[in-house]
């Protein structure tokens, strides 16, 4: 497929408002997608490799702002790029305007041909091996990768090549416009694309499956030890929530640790944080605790939780210190001790457990764990005292509070329904993506002191001003946070600082009120900032539609 008829195709479907056409546009362009399908049903989304994947593009703002520069007319530079988004707001427009193609002889030494289409699969060569790029020199080899990309695109392509590489396509395609475009497209049921795409976590590749073996492909599709799936989520809800739904509720501890999901074949132990990426290698004694003590194949969801010499668990920052750690894992070892508590089983002796109740799967996990120590104690009424008795043991045992689930709901990955409750005993907090911040002002002047904060549009995927934060933050937290957000900088005007939505804060509060102020329509009353969550990326942070839910809760 053309790269420019892709792009064209994004046009049409980022015109287009209603959603059913938006589905209907996107099933259009699976149907003309050919071998590169796998490849669109991607692209589509603003994501270039599969969810599960490993592989990333770790292309920055600034250098994706380089390539630009340098494939446009000879008098742009890097600063006219940042002015012009600043202007936009849109790295896609601001592309599509640059006067790009007139370094011919430069594109060819980089390894473009102006006088050749890109084509689909030609963009996906190249942004592969630009991820694969590492190393000394790796930086300037990625600049000369996208600009010869760059150097070779129309306007309308670089609209989207640059949106693409910067992971904001913002066309208004979700997950499930395309799952029903792949359903619309292919003659498949929705329900049989949501289940594959459930087992697969690969749009592509269930997109291929639906066109290819239709609807017995997909049902034969399951979950393999060693692929990653989307962890089911929870939502903030009561006791009352949970008993007047479902009439008995699951009650488990709320562990203040770190999601991670277990994959263990027989020969090889994998872990998954909640963004699906490896922390196998910083945690290295849940590998030997998962080869010693559970039957393979097993894939499990729990919590690696820092605990001190006692086992008494230690704070959330704690396993944020091992979580992802790459150098002197062994060193932290021997500081922080991590320990696993399971407590779902997806996957057992080779058969998918998702659809099964969870007072099953909770079975097939005891039975599965030989250590009983590492499971979650399971309390399954409808007593409300009993529940309360059991929030106030796991309490007074240093941990978060309770999770209330329903016994006969099934594990359904990447959803946030409402089979799965927390409760906390204190004030909710919020998982917000930093869009912005300002530069501090006196001995603070040298910091971002003020941050802007987002919440998620589950539908658009846009972010939506939410209020800023500035307290609970001492000066070596500040310098900590600058360094992080710097990297992210994508425009500055006087003490205010555009950044590129990358981190995410988790930010404490006493009330969420309406405001007009900020994009949302809500504000946070005296907004407290928490922590950095290391373990979430802005498409996991909270939404909206949370906070909508949250500011009903108090009424």
């Amino acid at each position: 497929m053309e790269f420019g008829s892709f792009a064209a195709h994004a046009a049409d479907v980022e015109a287009t408002d209603a959603d059913l056409d938006v589905v209907a546009k996107v099933a259009d362009l699976f149907g003309e997608a050919g071998d590169d399908l796998d490849v669109v049903a991607r692209f589509v989304q603003g994501r270039v490799f599969p969810a599960h994947s490993e592989t990333k593009l770790a292309v920055g703002p600034r250098l994706c702002y380089e390539a630009l520069a340098r494939a446009a007319s000879t008098n742009v530079g890097v600063e006219d790029v940042e002015e012009r988004l600043a202007e936009t707001g849109d790295i896609g427009e601001v592309a599509a305007d640059l006067d790009l193609g007139g370094q011919a002889g430069l594109g060819a030494f980089a390894g473009g041909d102006a006088d050749d289409g890109l084509t689909v699969a030609a963009v996906y060569e190249d942004l592969t091996a630009l991820a694969d790029a590492a190393g000394d020199g790796s930086q300037d080899e990625k600049v000369t990768l996208l600009f010869g990309l760059f150097n070779d695109c129309s306007g309308e392509e670089a609209r989207y090549l640059a949106r693409l590489v910067l992971g904001e396509m913002r066309i208004g395609v979700g997950e499930g416009a395309v799952r029903d475009a792949v359903a619309a497209a292919f003659d498949v049921p929705v329900e049989a694309t949501e289940r594959a795409l459930q087992v697969s976590n690969d749009y592509g590749l269930v997109a291929e499956t639906a066109r290819d073996e239709g609807v017995d492909g997909l049902d034969a599709m399951h979950l393999e030890v060693g692929r990653p799936v989307q962890a089911m989520l929870a939502q903030a809800g009561t006791v009352t929530d949970a008993l007047d739904e479902w009439e008995e509720a699951a009650v488990e501890t709320k562990f203040d640790g770190a999601r991670v999901q277990v994959h263990w074949d027989g020969d090889e132990v994998s872990l998954y944080s909640r963004n699906m990426e490896s922390v196998t290698d910083a945690l290295p004694e849940l590998v030997e605790f998962v080869e010693e003590h559970v039957a393979a194949p097993a894939i499990l969801d729990g919590e690696a939780v820092a605990v001190d010499d006692d086992g008494s668990p230690l704070p959330f920052q704690e396993i944020l210190k091992r979580f992802r750690r790459k150098h002197d894992v062994a060193e932290m070892r021997d500081e922080i001790r991590v320990e696993l508590n399971a407590f779902d089983c997806l996957h057992a002796g080779g058969e998918d457990l998702l659809e099964a109740p969870f007072r099953e799967r909770h079975e097939r996990l005891r039975a599965v764990v030989g250590d009983e120590s590492a499971v979650s104690e399971l309390l399954v009424t409808g007593d409300a005292d009993e529940i309360a008795d059991f929030e106030e043991d796991a309490l007074e045992d240093g941990h978060e509070g309770i999770m209330l689930k329903d016994p006969d709901a099934a594990y359904t990955p990447g959803d946030r329904g409402k089979h799965w409750l927390k409760r906390k005993p204190d004030v909710e907090t919020l998982d917000l993506v930093v869009t912005g911040a300002e530069w501090g002002e006196g001995r603070r002047a040298s910091f971002l002191g003020t941050f802007l904060l987002s919440a998620r549009d589950e539908e658009t995927g846009e972010f939506a001003t939410i209020g800023k934060v500035a307290t609970g933050i001492t000066d070596e937290e500040l310098a900590d946070l600058t360094e992080l957000l710097e990297p992210y900088i994508r425009a500055e005007d006087g003490q205010e600082v555009d950044l590129e939505p990358a981190v995410v804060f988790e930010v404490g509060y006493e009330e969420i009120q309406t405001s007009p102020t900020y994009d949302s329509g809500y504000a946070l009353r005296f907004p407290r900032f928490v922590t950095v969550r290391e373990d979430k990326t802005p498409e996991t942070a909270d939404t909206i539609e949370r906070v909508e839910r949250l500011a009903e809760q108090q009424g």
